[in-house]
């Protein structure tokens, strides 16, 4: 939620900011019920004053021995009477003026390139030598359907189109890159782990920015307000969900495995065969709170994290920045990290990494305080996949097919298979 002031302030250029996204945005509601509520609070607070000194009023007649006060107390009745109706009034601008506040993304940082889509997203830079076959490279599904690691028509006989069910070593894969990652951040990146509730309630989804905006891409539990999530961003951002914390305790970083949930998922035909995009995933999770002038060296050091899962697993990579067109809803700055794919001859994304600002902690409440006294402000909070394990699987099995029809297990990733090198046809 962008900042009530900034708007009140700067109008044109926070619609300047915004029509780079591609979003026209008419401010003149906001106007309307900015004045409106102000309009109407001056006047509470003034009928508040007018009570407060009658009713100190009266109280003086009283301990000075006056008996004829009923004059007086109709009055104070009838104030009374009037502030509830303006409080009525009040709260019905308020909410709309909040309910319109939420449906504006956030402002893009200034370092954003403008753009209308992923073909304009600037690449900050790659790793690694792209494999090169003696064969034509298959795509993942063909892959993991000869080596029987990886049932399409069963995920989809059990809950519908979207859905896969991994068997054997591919279930082991999916398991230990979860291992791995979870060992790599907490060990070696200093993450906190936690496992949070895998369904939230609404005032966490409107935190972080999903509701009012994206509520038709969500599941949601008939007959109440719960959902089930569609990254661990959701609660793990909601862990200080109203906290004022001590600028000692920052920064924060968190990692959390948890299944993800999206109803989106193969929206218009796209990724419709494998399991690059599913109703269904896991991923790893990082998120960081953080004071403002540090939140963009976090960025950085989040990039980098996220990075380090696909340089031990030897996998290779390049690096966009979102431009403007691009970027998530509630977004100031992402960078995605796009895994090759030589099956499919393109990079593709497997981790963005975004800070937000105090975007999200304005809409979920989340302060600090530099000092005991100071008046609190708001953090700044970033996510970033560390990374999204089907992705992973994929950007393996691609990478690491053999002319056999085999798959070389990468050899970070081979202690927490048990061992295994390789995963034969049978």
């Amino acid at each position: 939620m962008l900042d009530v002031k900034l708007l009140r302030e700067n109008l044109s250029s926070v619609q300047k900011e915004i029509a780079r996204r591609g979003i026209e945005l008419s401010l003149g509601e906001f106007e309307n019920l900015d004045r409106r509520r102000r309009e109407y609070l001056k006047e509470v607070e003034e009928l508040r004053h007018q009570k407060k000194t009658i009713s100190e009023q009266i109280g003086k007649l009283v301990r000075d021995g006056e008996k004829v006060v009923e004059g007086k107390k109709e009055q104070v009745h009838s104030l009374d009477e009037k502030i509830k109706s303006l409080e009525v009034d009040l709260k019905e601008v308020e909410d709309s003026l909040n309910n319109f506040l939420l449906t504006i993304p956030n402002i893009p940082h200034s370092s954003v390139a403008t753009g209308k889509g992923e073909e304009d997203n600037p690449e900050v830079k790659r790793w690694g030598k792209l494999p090169e076959f003696s064969f034509k490279a298959k795509n993942h599904w063909e892959i993991g359907q000869e080596l029987d690691i990886l049932d399409f028509e069963r995920g989809t006989k059990i809950a519908g189109s979207g859905f896969t069910l991994y068997k054997g070593l591919g279930a082991r894969m999916e398991m230990a890159l979860i291992s791995f990652m979870l060992e790599l951040h907490t060990r070696e990146h200093k993450y906190l782990e936690v496992l949070p509730p895998f369904i939230v309630n609404r005032d966490s989804m409107i935190g972080t920015g999903q509701l009012p905006k994206f509520e038709e891409d969500l599941y949601k539990i008939e007959e109440q307000s719960y959902y089930l999530i569609p990254t661990a961003e959701v609660p793990v951002t909601n862990i200080h969900r109203d906290e004022i914390l001590e600028r000692a305790e920052l920064p924060k970083y968190y990692v959390s495995y948890t299944p993800c949930f999206r109803r989106e998922a193969g929206a218009h035909g796209k990724d419709t065969r494998g399991i690059i995009r599913q109703h269904q995933f896991n991923k790893v999770e990082l998120v960081k709170f953080t004071a403002p002038d540090d939140s963009y060296r976090e960025l950085e050091t989040l990039l980098e994290d996220a990075e380090d899962v696909l340089k031990r697993l030897e996998l290779s990579y390049r690096v966009v920045s979102l431009c403007s067109g691009d970027l998530g809803f509630s977004a100031a700055k992402t960078y995605d990290i796009e895994a090759w794919l030589p099956g499919q001859n393109a990079f593709r994304e497997i981790s963005s990494c975004s800070n937000f600002e105090d975007f999200q902690a304005r809409r979920a409440g989340i302060r600090y305080r530099e000092k005991t006294k100071d008046k609190p402000r708001f953090v700044h909070t970033l996510n970033g996949s560390g990374l999204a394990i089907g992705r992973t699987v994929v950007a393996i099995l691609e990478n690491y097919q053999q002319e056999d029809g085999s798959v070389i297990i990468p050899p970070a990733l081979r202690p927490y298979m048990g061992g295994v090198e390789r995963i034969n046809k049978q």
